[in-house]
């Protein structure tokens, strides 16, 4: 009998079984409907290869592909009052932040870490909308002022991935405050001289829009991004017109100059080495060579009743009253 339970059974028992299936073996892409394999999407850094969408991507998934041989550091940021309102809805606010937190692995919706971007030290700060829609709170704000500072102290460049639905309802007018914070937080860079990148990915709307992620001195987006302060069905809805086709996507916005350029995933990382390095000041690469005078000379103005051009020569004279024709 022991024989028959603790041999037999089990052997049988794992014949029949069900093997259980990990969720997250395929990400279906949302603009075409193709089923991709995970590991395929993310060498492809979250781009389908059947329609080029770009996925959305937390900090995870972007510091890698974007400092130097992937190394980089996550700094540790300030804490601030987990439920300041004791707000609640359909779930209390302390809850759903257990729940992001438990789901991403972060403490906020902004992670910062610094490293080397093409050789150049760098601050970049990326926005996770899978944390509470990448709202703007307490926590976030913090986050970005940090990155500022950071910037500042290492006399490097700041770079902000923004992705966010806007500012935190849960934290009311808490969260509305934060939006001039982090506008101060990007004078702070510009008065230090240090240049300031927004990358704009899907989607930027809200206070977002209306605060940092519209101030870099350069302002890059993703192709497709979701960029605005209200969204399209919102405006729709309110003045009760149909919207030009593409409004408040990335190329509408490149078109109509709010977007300095849109750059493809896969091509960001040059992008930003070139951008940096331009706004930098940084020295010329290659040797620099004085070149010789020219041995042209430019004669020099004459002065009134001067008939001799300096360094000789004759000019014809004039009439003068009274004189031979």
């Amino acid at each position: 009998m022991n024989w028959l339970s603790n041999f037999v059974r089990p052997k049988i028992q794992a014949l029949v079984r069900k093997r259980e299936v990990p969720d997250n073996l395929w990400t279906k892409c949302p603009n075409c409907g193709q089923m991709i394999h995970h590991k395929e999407i993310k060498q492809r850094q979250f781009v389908c290869q059947h329609c080029d969408h770009h996925l959305r991507v937390g900090p995870d998934d972007r510091f890698p592909h974007l400092f130097d041989d992937g190394e980089f550091s996550v700094i540790e940021l300030p804490e601030v009052a987990a439920d300041p309102l004791k707000f609640r809805d359909q779930k209390r606010y302390s809850d759903r932040l257990k729940e992001s937190q438990g789901k991403t692995g972060q403490q906020d919706a902004v992670v910062v870490a610094h490293g080397k971007l093409g050789g150049h030290g760098a601050v970049i700060a990326v926005q996770n909308f899978s944390f509470m829609g990448g709202s703007l709170g307490q926590g976030a704000a913090e986050a970005i002022i940090a990155a500022a500072k950071l910037a500042v102290v290492q006399d490097v460049p700041l770079i902000i991935f923004a992705a966010a639905g806007g500012a935190r309802m849960q934290e009311g007018i808490l969260s509305l405050m934060q939006l001039p914070r982090t506008t101060i937080a990007v004078q702070m860079l510009q008065e230090a001289g240090q240049p300031y990148i927004s990358v704009l990915t899907d989607p930027t709307t809200g206070g977002v829009t209306a605060s940092y992620a519209m101030l870099g001195d350069i302002a890059i987006s993703e192709p497709g991004a979701l960029i605005g302060f209200a969204g399209p069905r919102v405006i729709e809805n309110t003045i009760r017109e149909r919207l030009p086709e593409g409004f408040q996507r990335a190329e509408y916005l490149l078109e109509h100059g709010m977007l300095d350029m849109v750059v493809h995933r896969h091509q960001l990382r040059e992008t930003l080495i070139r951008v940096v390095e331009l706004l930098g000041n940084r020295p010329p690469s290659g040797q620099v060579i004085s070149l010789p005078p020219p041995d042209l000379e430019i004669p020099l103005p004459m002065a009134a009743g001067q008939t001799t051009r300096p360094g000789g020569g004759q000019k014809a004279k004039t009439d003068e009253p009274g004189g031979a024709p």
